[in-house]
C-alpha cells in the first residue's frame, strides 16, 4: 500500500498569501504548496474547488490580499489559513460593488 500523495496548490510569487487549487479540495484534506514560496503544507478549513484561492496565512480584516506579487484585494474578515478566499470575505479594492457580488455567478447587486 503506498501512501496518498497531498493535493497541491500553486503560489505564483513569494510575497502572495494565497494559493491556487490545482484540484478540488475538501475540509481536512493535506494541500502541499509549490511554486515560488518555501514549500509548505496547509489543512483545507472548508471546499474549495479547482482553481479556486486558498489562503497561505492569516490574513487579517482590511489587509490586502496578494497573488502575482500583487494586490488583488482586501480581506472583508479574518480569513485563517486553509479557507476559501474569495467573493465573500475579499473585495476589489477599486470598485466597492465587488464586496456584494454574487458568489457562485459574480454577477452585481441588482441595484448597481
Amino acid at each position: 500500500m503506498t501512501a496518498q500523495t497531498p493535493l497541491s496548490a500553486f503560489q505564483v510569487h513569494a510575497s502572495d498569501n494565497v494559493a491556487t487549487l490545482l484540484a478540488d479540495a475538501t475540509p481536512g484534506e493535506l494541500i502541499s504548496i509549490v511554486g515560488s514560496g518555501a514549500a509548505t503544507e496547509l489543512i483545507v478549513r472548508e471546499r474549495i474547488a479547482m482553481g479556486h484561492k486558498i489562503a497561505l496565512t492569516a490574513i487579517p480584516a482590511n489587509d490586502p490580499v496578494t497573488k502575482f506579487g500583487v494586490v488583488i484585494g482586501i480581506a472583508m474578515r479574518r480569513i485563517e489559513p486553509g479557507e476559501w478566499v474569495h467573493l465573500h470575505n475579499c473585495r476589489s479594492q477599486l470598485d466597492e460593488r465587488s464586496g456584494s457580488f454574487d458568489l457562485h455567478t459574480g454577477a452585481p447587486p441588482r441595484n448597481s
